[in-house]
């Protein structure tokens, strides 16, 4: 098929999954996975291949930098001691224990371990598609664990393919790739990330600065395969850098333009990966001959099992290593294991991997099993996302996680706090900046306003928690009417009839001033004044707001959703005419 054929066929799937999805009930990855599978029984669209080298160069930079992006760094440093054993010694057990599965089913023990070190790895984007029922923290966890774990499959993977063809592989060899592609990937993206930085703090054009943020995972997972390093590495570093950095070196318009466009970017690409999963899966189907098939699918299941039980047994083996939550249950740290366990899902990188093995060795004979290890890596891609995928909902209701409200309580901090400094420093924010008594003791009533109303949606949070707990035993019927009232989303006060229905919206006549006075300060002059004034304002509630994440008082995701509110504050204050900037 012609190349836009493919976009028109990816477009209109992408446009149905969406819309089934959700009348489905049912996360769009999976209607988008089995879109692809269906559209594959059509012969002449089997021809539409999915590229290793597409996946590796197109997709996956800018989904692991959007990961990454999107990754809590405070979070990440809390968890090293889940993250770094997950992304290491999981990966190893879990390639090394399907690989024997394999063997001890027929498979070669070379091709084997290409196929465990394939389907080792979580995926990245596969998580954050699938995982977003998850309390905070543990799907901040599991983000984490998958943006880093590649590394140590591909490593897993370049040894393995060295045995498949033949070559020769010391401890030494070994050492020194996995140096390198940690060592390497991570220095490669922090190179990268200090060369964004000095680029992007001269840069004032919102398109410059969206196109030079746009370019930095390309051009760090490019510099970390030149020195054959882990490029996934480099995207994730730089990825974790710039977003740390970027708030203090570009500009509101650019931050809300990149709000904007990239998550619908990523939607897109995400979207056609899924599809063209499951379009090269039943490719892959078609090209095993019948009487393989069979063999190959108990294969299938036992990795996939393998898989899952070694999952379990590494979190239970390690817990005695780990620093149990305060307050924790042996109960509820069996049940977390269980959510987590379900939460591996595999997808677009460990088809690439294995898409990925040579055909032929260099003598010119075929690579003795590369058709085995390509379907049932496939095949354990679609038993990931078609079984976890639809059964994580039930698992984590059952396992009843305490709920994570660490996020709503900073971001309440967090706006009271940086209010009250906006409001602490107003006396001294108008006489630097010229604006009269009139402007300032305006805006101090709208600023204690607004910190009023801070505090009140705290208390009533803090409220309506206790009373969830206090009904927690009454009638199911009363629970599915809370529950029905609390979709409905919070009614205004007066919004709402004697009878329980809203009240619909009154027109009111807007006030006119008659009290100007040109002999003193005109209407745009004191416009120009509380301009002024709100701008200062906001600089220093970012100050305090940066201090307050810096401190690790407020989470990097909590810092950077009440910054988009500000930027919002400043681009209006500012008028839409400085788009230009």
């Amino acid at each position: 098929m012609q190349g836009l054929e493919v976009t028109v066929l990816l477009g209109i799937a992408l446009l149905v999954g969406t819309v089934l999805a959700p009348r489905l009930r049912v996360a769009t990855p999976l209607v988008l996975l089995v879109i692809g599978l269906l559209l594959g029984f059509v012969p002449q669209l089997r021809s539409i291949e999915l590229p290793p080298e597409t996946v590796l160069l197109l997709f996956l930079p800018v989904l692991l930098f959007r990961e990454a992006w999107t990754t809590s760094l405070r979070s990440v440093r809390r968890s090293l001691r889940y993250i770094v054993p997950m992304s290491t010694l999981l990966v190893v057990a879990s390639a090394f224990a399907v690989a024997a599965v394999a063997t001890w089913m027929g498979v070669p023990w070379e091709a084997a371990l290409v196929l465990g070190a394939a389907v080792a790895p979580p995926d990245a984007t596969a998580v954050a598609a699938l995982g977003r029922l998850l309390p905070a923290r543990t799907f901040m966890k599991l983000k984490a664990e998958s943006l880093t774990n590649d590394g140590t499959a591909l490593v897993l993977y370049a040894i393995a393919v060295s045995l498949l063809l033949g070559d020769q592989v010391s401890a030494l060899s070994v050492t020194g790739m996995v140096l390198l592609s940690y060592l390497g990937g991570a220095a490669a993206g922090i190179a990268v990330a200090a060369l964004a930085f000095f680029a992007l703090r001269r840069m004032q054009s919102t398109l410059t600065i969206n196109l030079t943020l746009l370019l930095v995972p390309f051009v760090a997972f490019l510099i970390a395969e030149l020195i054959e390093a882990s490029g996934v590495l480099a995207v994730v570093f730089a990825g974790l850098i710039v977003a740390w950095v970027s708030p203090r070196i570009t500009t509101a318009m650019s931050r809300r333009a990149a709000d904007a466009t990239w998550p619908f970017g990523v939607y897109l690409l995400n979207g056609a990966l899924f599809v063209l999963i499951g379009l090269e899966v039943q490719l892959v189907l078609h090209e095993i001959s019948p009487a393989e098939i069979g063999t190959l699918l108990i294969i299938t299941v036992a990795a996939w099992v393998a898989l899952v039980v070694v999952r379990y047994l590494f979190q239970w083996l390690f817990s005695p290593f780990s620093r149990p939550a305060t307050g924790s249950s042996r109960s509820l740290r069996h049940r977390s294991r269980v959510v987590s366990t379900v939460s591996g899902f595999r997808g677009a990188v460990s088809l690439a991997i294995a898409l990925s093995v040579p055909i032929t060795t260099a003598s010119g004979e075929p690579v003795e099993g590369r058709d085995a290890v390509v379907f049932v890596t496939a095949g354990v891609i679609v038993l990931t996302l078609l079984v976890q995928g639809p059964l994580l909902p039930a698992v984590i209701r059952w396992a009843k996680l305490p709920a994570d409200d660490a996020a709503i309580e900073e971001f309440e901090l967090a706006q009271r706090a940086i209010s009250g400094a906006a409001l602490a420093a107003l006396d001294d924010l108008a006489a630097e900046h010229g604006v009269s008594d009139r402007v300032r003791d305006r805006a101090r009533t709208e600023g204690y306003e607004r910190l009023e109303l801070a505090n009140a949606r705290a208390v009533a949070r803090v409220r309506a928690a206790e009373e969830r707990e206090a009904e927690a035993d009454t009638d199911d019927e009363a629970a599915s009417e809370d529950q029905d009232a609390s979709l409905m989303g919070p009614v205004p006060p007066g919004a709402a009839e004697t009878d329980g229905r809203r009240a619909s919206p009154q027109l009111e006549m807007i006030a006119v001033s008659d009290d100007i006075d040109l002999t003193q300060r005109s209407p745009i002059v004191r416009h120009k004044e509380a301009t002024r004034l709100r701008l200062a304002m906001l600089d220093r509630k970012r100050e305090v707001l940066f201090r307050l994440r810096r401190d690790g008082t407020i989470d990097d995701l909590v810092a950077r959703r009440i910054l988009a509110s500000l930027d919002l504050e400043e681009i209006r204050a500012r008028g839409l005419d400085r788009d230009a900037e």
